[in-house]
């Protein structure tokens, strides 16, 4: 589905990701784990479109898409809920739904029963479609972010540190959405810290560290590895249990 080979991107002279190879497949949920300055969001980033590559190559359904804006991926079904939710505060939550579908053109009366299906999810938001989304909880706000992303009509959802500055019991409930969006179909690339719970709904994971890929293969094993937590996501004493 998704297939990135020999990745690198740079902030200027800092090489953030260095040769990274990796691969999901259709209908996979891939975690990409690692401690904060890993390079995960740069290979989402760079995935999306977001960022520039300064080498390697980015497939999309076997089709090169490397040097294609971020705008087409999207339109071809590769959408990222970045980190931080990007809401639009002032705007409602069914504003922001809208805003989702943007580069579909379709007419707002047209998107009622896609707004009406992505709600039915995320059953806290239908009573909050005209609230700012500013005025919304954390754990809501991402239920929106998840919810914005998914009336882009993605084939790939790519989703980064979703549990972020949240409760662990909202984590919980949040990913148990993304476990039922998986056995649906959907297609998932999460970036993640909170280890346990992340791999719970994965098939495969990679982590990351300093740019390169250091460990990779079944999320089961991972889980059981006391490698990938020692060596790989103990840099600080509140990531040692996520």
């Amino acid at each position: 589905m998704i297939e990135a080979t020999g990745l690198e991107v740079s902030y200027g002279p800092v090489s953030a990701v260095r040769g990274v190879d990796l691969r999901v497949d259709e209908g996979e949920v891939v975690v990409v784990l690692g401690r904060n300055g890993a390079g995960k969001t740069t290979t989402l980033k760079a995935l999306a479109g977001l960022l520039p590559v300064s080498a390697g190559r980015i497939l999309l359904r076997d089709e090169d898409i490397t040097r294609v804006p971020a705008e087409e991926r999207v339109r071809e079904g590769l959408v990222l809920v970045p980190e931080g939710r990007g809401m639009f505060a002032e705007l409602t939550v069914r504003e922001n739904l809208v805003m989702g579908a943007y580069h579909r053109r379709v007419s707002r009366p047209r998107l009622a029963p896609d707004i009406e299906r992505v709600t039915t999810l995320f059953p806290r938001l239908v009573e909050r479609l005209d609230q700012p989304a500013g005025s919304l909880s954390g754990g809501e706000q991402q239920m929106l972010a998840i919810a914005r992303g998914l009336m882009a009509e993605p084939r790939v959802l790519m989703v980064d540190e979703p549990s972020l500055g949240l409760a662990p019991i909202v984590v919980e409930l949040l990913y148990g959405l993304l476990a039922d969006l998986a056995r649906d179909g959907l297609t998932l690339v999460i970036v993640e810290q909170y280890v346990q719970v992340a791999l719970g709904i994965a098939d495969r994971a990679y982590v990351l560290d300093k740019g390169l890929v250091a460990l990779s293969g079944p999320a089961a094993e991972l889980a059981a590895s006391t490698e990938l937590i020692d060596a790989y996501l103990s840099a600080a004493p509140e990531e040692t249990h996520r």
